[in-house]
């Protein structure tokens, strides 16, 4: 069916519930239970879910080269079809957001959906001073200290703020518990990624879920998103970086009611 040829599926993959077809793209430094742990039950009671772990992520073994958004983009795909899905939605959370919109691109005939939170277009200024860190604590091994950075980038002021220190330092231990081996090759590719092209040429029902406390990505790259895309939809959410941290529920529903109307 697929107008462009298919790799072979390699990465480990998550599958679970029944219903019209939802693939999901997790973000840097993560794998799909890390980023979409909290909601993956209530996804499933009404799709069939299918995720992806990029390599150095999950089950999915580290790469040796340099990873390709077009790779990532084509084995989310290749994923749902070797379930049998020939035609599903894409979630793309961070640096999944542009692999879905890449994959939505590349094999528009097997895309119904799209839902697009905390993620960008192409990297910002912000983006290019972060990363460099990000990358750097990565490959340093010093998981500490780079689960300190994380929770400080990636929590919301509201969630934050509204920690008592043991429940901060207890986020950073489970921070620094999940990170996957691969971020430095996840974080290598965030810098290279630009998917401005693609966003004109997205023909599906779209939503960009704009996470308003984000220094991860902005509000402006949101919008770029929003405004690009023909006929995108627009919604907020008051979170960091990490809306299934802070509001799992409202993310949940965000995702849920926007594919009821819109999936096949």
């Amino acid at each position: 069916m697929s107008a462009r040829p298919l790799p072979e599926a390699t990465f480990a993959r998550t599958v679970l519930g029944s219903g019209p077809g939802l693939a999901l793209a997790h973000g840097a430094g993560s794998s799909v239970t890390g980023t979409y742990g909290p909601i993956l039950e209530g996804l499933a009671a009404r799709h069939t879910v299918v995720g992806i772990d990029y390599p150095g992520s999950g089950d999915t073994p580290r790469s040796t080269t340099p990873l390709e958004l077009d790779d990532l983009a084509d084995q989310l795909i290749a994923a749902a079809v070797a379930e049998g899905l020939d035609t599903f939605a894409l979630s793309g959370y961070s640096l999944g957001g542009p692999v879905a919109i890449r994959a939505a691109a590349r094999h528009p005939e097997r895309v119904t959906a799209l839902v697009l939170t905390a993620t960008f277009p192409h990297r910002d200024n912000r983006q290019s001073l972060s990363l460099p860190i990000w990358r750097k604590l990565a490959q340093s091994g010093d998981r500490r200290l780079l689960a300190e950075y994380l929770t400080m980038m990636a929590l919301g002021a509201d969630a934050l703020e509204a920690m008592p220190d043991e429940q901060v330092q207890q986020a950073i231990g489970f921070t620094a518990a999940s990170i996957a081996e691969g971020t430095p090759e996840h974080a290598g590719l965030v810098p290279r990624i630009d998917v401005r092209d693609d966003l004109p040429h997205i023909t599906v029902p779209t939503l960009v879920i704009s996470t308003t406390q984000d220094w991860f990505t902005s509000t402006r790259q949101h919008h770029q998103l929003a405004d690009t895309i023909p006929g995108a939809e627009l919604v907020e959410i008051p979170t960091g970086h990490l809306p299934m941290v802070e509001r799992p529920e409202e993310w949940q529903k965000l995702i849920t009611d926007f594919l009821g109307r819109h999936s096949a």
